[in-house]
């Protein structure tokens, strides 16, 4: 088991690269946090586009964005300002079967000059296994004032084929639909596929959910979240992001656990950690 820090030369960005046991790694570029890569097995487990930029222009299409402190529009730019900037790389080690690493944002001037004027620390843990990874988030506000946010890790599945992907674990659970505006949508359906532009969030959702496609499943547990949200652009929409590829929409499955239909609030000094577990599954016949 190993780690590597690759610093940015001509122009790329720099990121962490942990490898852990069984062939599985995980890559995380330092602008964002975000996490580009998860090997299990030596198979890719997340999305990243083919036309993702990595320069640091924009946010990084794929992998799992960290969204903070505004999910989608409103008073800060396109899910706040968590995923555009610049994360401190703390330290990375073995700790028993895992690799860990750790990074750390705070304010500074240009977001205590925003409409989110408050000072703050994220702590942000990732943790790989050789089957399984955990991303989790501890929101510390060290402010004088109570502040409140919505946050969510925008995790970019891959799948060799949308159409033949299930997620389950939504049944029972109510959704409101993006796409259409209708909201307190019951899903009834054990196995929630995907055949078109969808935008949902769902609401009282079971604690495990999974993705299966093919001979593989991925399991999704969430921690301290309450929500899911479940995304495809399906090709209208693709064809209209500059960086993703036109076709792409057909390998991959948003499925993001969040706090995003109500705010999380923190009084000064108070912390809360939330976050993800994934695991991967045979489920061969």
């Amino acid at each position: 088991m190993s780690v590597e820090k690759i610093n940015g030369k001509d122009g790329s960005l720099e990121r962490v690269v942990l490898k852990g046991q069984n062939k599985s790694s995980v890559e995380i570029y330092l602008y964002g946090a975000t996490v580009t890569s998860w090997k299990s097995r030596g198979q890719e487990r997340l999305f990243l586009s083919s036309q993702a930029k990595l320069d640091g222009s924009k946010a990084i299409r794929g992998g799992i964005p960290l969204v903070f402190p505004q999910f989608g529009p409103g008073e800060l730019p396109q899910h706040g300002f968590a995923r555009t900037r610049k994360w401190e790389f703390l330290d990375a080690f073995e700790h028993g079967e895992s690799m860990v690493a750790q990074f750390r944002l705070t304010e500074n001037e240009e977001t205590l000059a925003s409409k989110w004027p408050y000072k703050f620390i994220l702590h942000y843990t990732v943790d790989l296994t050789a089957t399984t990874l955990s991303t989790i988030i501890k929101y510390e506000n060290t402010d004088t004032r109570e502040f409140s946010f919505t946050s969510l890790m925008h995790t970019y599945f891959r799948v060799s084929d949308i159409s033949s992907t299930v997620v389950t674990g939504l049944e029972g659970s109510t959704y409101a639909n993006k796409i259409t505006g209708a909201s307190n949508v019951a899903e009834n359906r054990e196995n929630v596929t995907i055949a078109r532009n969808e935008d949902r969030v769902y609401n009282n959702v079971r604690d495990i959910v999974t993705i299966k496609c093919g001979e593989e499943q991925v399991s999704l547990r969430r921690f301290n979240f309450e929500d899911i949200v479940l995304w495809n652009p399906w090709a209208e929409k693709a064809a209209e992001m500059s960086d993703f590829g036109d076709n792409e929409y057909k390998n991959m499955i948003c499925v993001e656990p969040g706090t995003v239909s109500n705010r999380m609030s923190l009084r000064p000094g108070q912390v809360i950690s939330c976050g993800q577990l994934l695991a991967v599954d045979d489920v061969s016949a």
